[in-house]
């Protein structure tokens, strides 16, 4: 086996627990930050028109803000592949998702004494900014990664594939192991979020920083399994 095609079946992995990671980051920025969401930009958008064409308890502010600071990430994220993954393929990924959990824990310090939406707006939009940003950095290192049915924030394909590509549909229901478990995960961190916010928002929060620490471990392996010699 070489180490590309080893690389290529521990990727699985890091991409379901950022998965899970999404459904925490979801269950926070919509129920603790004020109906806004900092990873899933689809919803986001949403919520702008709504807030634009002036529907109760949303904000275009808050809305523009994560989605602002998501493109930053992105264009981060981007630049960061681009550069560096010319490289070494694991060195670029550990970088980006190295970012994406320094942003996280920053956040995790800014929810210090935070209560609620209505509280401090510089602590608010400070949380928004920090978490936007890291799902961006890692968004566009997934894209850059381009590993099928794991995009790790967006279930619309890997439901629609789970279904149109099933054996009941006439397909043959690749990788629907893959596919079933990201949808299971993304469940679970939303499901997680929403009960630890019950406690407070740094400890969700702090979850989804050690969560992510996680990702960056399992990419460090990586490059350890890379720099291994084939057999």
């Amino acid at each position: 086996m070489t180490p590309e095609t080893r690389l290529n079946h521990s990727l699985p992995l890091l991409l379901h627990v950022a998965t899970a990671i999404t459904g925490l980051i979801d269950a926070i920025s919509y129920l603790a930050l004020g109906h806004v969401f900092t990873a899933n930009m689809t919803g986001n958008v949403v919520f702008f028109a709504f807030a634009v064409a002036g529907a109760p308890g949303l904000s275009i502010t808050r809305s523009l803000t994560a989605l602002i600071a998501f493109l930053l990430g992105a264009l981060i994220g981007g630049r960061a592949a681009t550069r560096l993954s010319e490289v070494l393929t694991p060195s670029w990924i550990t970088t980006a998702l190295s970012l994406e959990s320094a942003l996280l824990l920053a956040a995790t310090l800014a929810a210090f004494n935070f209560r609620d939406s209505s509280g401090s707006s510089f602590q608010l939009y400070s949380i928004i900014v920090l978490t936007a940003c890291a799902m961006g950095i890692r968004n566009a290192t997934v894209r850059k990664m381009a590993i099928p049915d794991l995009t790790t924030t967006v279930l619309t394909l890997t439901i629609t594939g789970l279904a149109a590509d099933s054996r009941f549909a006439g397909g043959t229901s690749p990788r629907w192991r893959r596919r079933l478990l990201a949808v299971l995960l993304m469940f679970a961190g939303a499901a997680l979020g929403t009960l630890l916010l019950r406690r407070s928002v740094v400890l969700a929060l702090a979850t989804a920083t050690l969560l992510s620490i996680c990702c960056v471990v399992i990419s460090m392996k990586q490059r350890a399994v890379l720099a291994t010699p084939a057999l």
